[in-house]
């Protein structure tokens, strides 16, 4: 691990960290795994704001110094079967410049104690299959696939674009 990385739950109403945010996630965005194309510019305008009238969304931030390498936002929901919140990692972002560092395991550590004091009773996050090296980084960190009865199978994730 790399002792010089600093990880902090981000504040939208920070110019730093709103800058941080919105500069690693269009990084992921022009990633091909993230899709290839850079953010619009009403979105890297508007996030920040929009994510602090959220209350049920979080971020955090790694630093490396006073480089931003490292994102991970998080939006939380509710389980109806445990009657209790749950939190979904939908975003995580490692600069190139910082994988294979066990970033993200100490940003996950920094999403659950978040998710534990909102009392949330699991953390649930969505991969591509192709993406080999996150899938090893989330199931070192204790992710796995989802299923209640194995003869329904695994749950499978699916979007309906509005």
């Amino acid at each position: 691990m790399t002792p010089a990385i600093e990880v902090v739950l981000a504040d939208y109403r920070n110019a730093v960290h709103a800058a941080a945010l919105v500069d690693l996630l269009d990084a992921y965005a022009r990633d091909p795994a993230g899709g290839g194309t850079p953010l619009e510019a009403s979105v890297r305008a508007g996030l920040p704001s929009a994510l602090a009238a959220r209350p049920q969304a979080f971020s955090v931030l790694a630093y490396d110094g006073a480089q931003p390498v490292g994102l991970v936002n998080c939006i939380e929901g509710f389980s109806t079967f445990a009657c209790r919140p749950l939190v979904n990692v939908h975003d995580v972002i490692v600069l190139p410049s910082h994988r294979g560092q066990r970033v993200v395991q100490r940003m996950f550590a920094r999403v659950e104690q978040e998710a534990r004091a909102r009392g949330a009773c699991k953390l649930t996050l969505e991969v591509l299959s192709g993406n080999a090296p996150a899938l090893r980084s989330y199931e070192r960190e204790g992710f796995a696939g989802y299923q209640l009865d194995p003869a329904f199978g695994h749950a499978v994730f699916l979007q309906k674009k509005l």
